[in-house]
């Protein structure tokens, strides 16, 4: 699906067309809020490209926030285990809420490394250390 990104009408900038996913994944989202505090908050991911994520935020984060998504992989993509992406990025936009009592969609410009791993759950139950 081609998108542009972010939205239009946030920002004057001219941003390039990508290809991207309206993916509703769950994931966890930790950094340091806008009053530099750590917080760790469970979301949806909203979409995701190469360069960049969008997710609804209720914490509030000021732009280049560095933040750690932590996604839930769906299972016919983790070929039946429980995998997680783990990806960090640098917040560029933070939207205001789309309706009252939702909370502010948040884009980040994500790193170009990530890693794939096990659930932590999962493998703490029977693993060695």
């Amino acid at each position: 699906m081609l998108r542009k990104y972010p939205r239009e009408g946030f920002s004057s900038r001219r941003y390039e067309v990508e290809r991207g996913f309206e993916l509703p994944l769950p994931m966890t989202v930790e950094g340091q809020d806008a009053r530099g505090q750590t917080f760790k908050e469970e979301t949806v991911l909203a979409y995701m490209s190469h360069k960049g994520a969008s997710f609804p935020l209720n914490t509030p984060v000021t732009i280049d926030t560095r933040l750690r998504l932590v996604i839930a992989l769906p299972e016919r993509l983790a070929q039946g285990q429980n995998l997680r992406m783990v990806i960090h990025g640098r917040t560029i936009l933070v939207e205001p809420p789309p309706e009252p009592g939702q909370p502010p969609r948040v884009s980040l410009q994500l790193d170009s490394r990530y890693i794939i791993k096990p659930d932590e759950e999962e493998s703490a139950g029977g693993g060695t250390s």
